[in-house]
C-alpha cells in the first residue's frame, strides 16, 4: 500500500487542480529513479478546435531531489500524424533552494503549467509523451509524473 502513496498524492493534486480537467494521466516512478524508458504517454481526443486549454505537468518528488531543475522531452503527435518535439526545463526550486511546490513531510507536489491558452487546430486523437531528458539515468527523487488537460471558459 505504501508503494502507491506517491501516485495517490499526485492524483489528489490532479483532482484539486480544478473542475475543468478534461483529461488526466499519471505514472508512478520506481524508487530506483525515473529512467529514460519510463515515459508518460497521454492519449486524448479533441472534439472542438475552438476551445482553449491549459496544459499541466504534475510532479511529485521527495525533498532529497538533488537539483534545482531538470529537463524533459515533450513529444506531441497530431491526428494527421505530424510530430513535434520540445525540450522543457522544469524548475523545482528557486535560486536559493526553496522548493516551489507544496511540501508535506518528505514529499513535494508541483503543478507546472507547460502551456497556457493552447488550442488544437485539428479535431481527433492526440498523443503526448513526456520523457526524462537529464544527464542522469536513472534520475533519483522523482516519485510520480502526471499530465492534465484543463478546459478553460475561453474560445478562440
Amino acid at each position: 500500500m505504501l508503494r502507491f502513496l506517491p501516485l495517490l498524492g499526485l492524483l489528489s493534486l490532479l483532482v484539486s487542480c480544478g473542475p475543468n480537467m478534461v483529461y488526466e494521466a499519471a505514472i508512478e516512478v520506481p524508487e530506483s529513479g525515473w529512467t529514460y524508458q519510463d515515459s508518460l504517454t497521454a492519449q486524448f481526443t479533441i472534439e472542438d478546435s475552438l476551445t482553449i486549454y491549459n496544459l499541466h505537468l504534475l510532479l511529485q518528488h521527495d525533498e532529497r531531489f538533488p537539483y534545482q531543475n531538470f529537463y524533459v522531452q515533450v513529444h506531441t503527435e497530431f491526428p494527421d500524424g505530424q510530430r513535434l518535439e520540445e525540450l522543457v526545463s522544469l524548475e523545482l526550486a528557486n535560486k536559493v533552494g526553496m522548493w516551489l511546490g507544496e511540501c508535506s513531510g518528505s514529499m513535494c507536489e508541483l503543478d507546472i503549467p507547460i502551456q497556457q491558452g493552447a488550442y488544437f487546430n485539428q479535431i481527433g486523437d492526440y498523443q503526448i509523451t513526456i520523457a526524462q531528458y537529464s544527464r542522469r539515468n536513472p534520475l533519483p527523487g522523482i516519485r510520480a509524473v502526471g499530465f492534465a488537460l484543463e478546459e478553460t471558459d475561453q474560445r478562440r
